[in-house]
């Protein structure tokens, strides 16, 4: 549903809350926007910063304050400086920014561990006293840090995003079906994943939740069902920032030139935490399903070269010496005319916190805006930022952009 657009926002002051607020994603982004509020970069990889998007009504970026939940005492300066070591950074920032580095680090609160947390280095007591709470108390406690961050900063809402590791694969359970029996699951005290209780905290509380991870955060019918239900806006799963945007940028090209692939071999190496949490086999699992599925979908849609035995594959190692860099290799098997077979090969190597800060940037500021307008439910026009969008659809890449700018066209800037 829609509503008026709202008064002038020039002045409105908005939260943009990180799960996983140390990791390297969030540091990014962290000191990025402190550079962008001093004017110190240009906001490149910023579509809504774009001069056919600009005029419409955004929250400016000097209006955004920046909280967050982690379960790691890491201190932000050490993500940054990591970051630094990395070429990320650039070495002057961490000490430029220090006043809103500590402005950001004294807004993190302990975090929600997906299970016991074993193998995480530097464990925050205070999260592992917290998941040992009730699931109705973990909601509670998430509800109250975000009411007094904005109660603090004087804040119009606040933007819930999830950030954190990739949890592990779970089978589908019959309550995350149904809100009523979601919520009588909770009631009885029944552990639930960490990202479906951040989900739940943020839309109950009438927050808008973004999940850029494979996690199952609102991904389950009942968190839908609670969305409609508090009218408030919500997208994921997994963002799209590399080897899976090249795949779904490219798979089309075969598609439209009739082209039949024969295999898609991919290979990924990446150094980060992220990379340290999917040597687990369940975690990997559940990173890997949203890789090759968007390319199985293009290349078999109707009116593509039929191949019933087309082989894709995607691998993941990790490799510690690159850091917070990823690199990524495909090996892509093809038949054209006569029968002829070719193959195209190419390697993305990239920063993943680069590539994902600027998107997290974007889509809290979609949200914002949809939560303003009173838009409810699953934001389908979102769904070129991401693996496995909500709202199912079309995985070509070309396709899913056009959808967003048909959106933003539709959209009246507020006078």
């Amino acid at each position: 549903m829609k509503s008026e657009p709202q008064p002038s926002i020039e002045s409105q002051a908005t939260g943009l809350w990180l799960v996983g607020a140390r990791g390297a994603i969030s540091t990014t982004l962290a000191y990025g926007l402190g550079a962008l509020q001093r004017g110190w970069i240009p906001p490149t990889g910023l579509l809504t910063a774009t001069p056919a998007l600009e005029s419409i009504g955004w929250v400016p970026w000097d209006r955004w304050h920046l909280g967050g939940h982690d379960v790691c005492l890491r201190d932000l300066s050490a993500s940054a400086q990591e970051l630094v070591q990395a070429h990320i950074l650039p070495p002057g920032w961490p000490a430029a920014l220090a006043d809103w580095g500590s402005q950001y680090e004294q807004a993190i609160r302990p975090g929600l561990l997906d299970g016991a947390g074993e193998g995480l280095e530097g464990l925050d007591p205070a999260s592992v006293t917290l998941s040992q709470r009730t699931p109705r108390e973990q909601i509670a406690q998430l509800q109250a840090d975000w009411n007094q961050f904005e109660a603090e900063r004087g804040l119009a809402t606040t933007v819930i995003v999830c950030l954190a590791s990739t949890e592990a694969k779970q089978l589908a359970r019959p309550e995350w079906d149904v809100l009523e029996q979601l919520d009588a699951s909770l009631d009885r005290g029944e552990p639930q994943p960490a990202s479906l209780l951040y989900a739940y905290a943020a839309l109950d509380s009438g927050r808008a939740f973004v999940n850029f991870t494979p996690n199952l955060g609102s991904r389950p019918p009942a968190l839908h069902q609670l969305a409609e239900l508090r009218g408030v806006p919500h997208c994921g799963n997994d963002g799209k920032t590399g080897e899976t945007l090249l795949k779904t940028a490219l798979a089309p090209m075969f598609h439209a030139r009739a082209l039949r692939v024969l295999a898609w071999q991919g290979y990924n190496m990446l150094g980060n935490r992220d990379g340290a949490v999917l040597r687990q086999e369940g975690h990997r699992e559940a990173k890997l399903a949203n890789k090759d599925e968007a390319l199985r979908s293009i290349l078999t849609q109707p009116g593509s070269q039929p191949n019933p035995d087309l082989h894709s594959h995607v691998a993941i190692d990790f490799v510690p010496s690159l850091g917070d860099w990823k690199t990524a290799w495909d090996f892509v098997h093809f038949e054209g005319f006569l029968g002829t077979r070719m193959s195209l090969q190419f390697t993305w190597a990239g920063s993943d916190s680069v590539l994902a800060a600027p998107l997290v940037l974007d889509l809290a500021r979609l949200a914002e805006l949809a939560l303003r307008r009173g838009e409810s439910g699953v934001l389908a026009h979102t769904a070129c930022f991401f693996k496995a969008p909500l709202a199912g659809g079309t995985h070509d890449f070309h396709r899913q952009y056009q959808i967003l700018l048909d959106y933003l066209g539709g959209v009246v800037p507020p006078s």
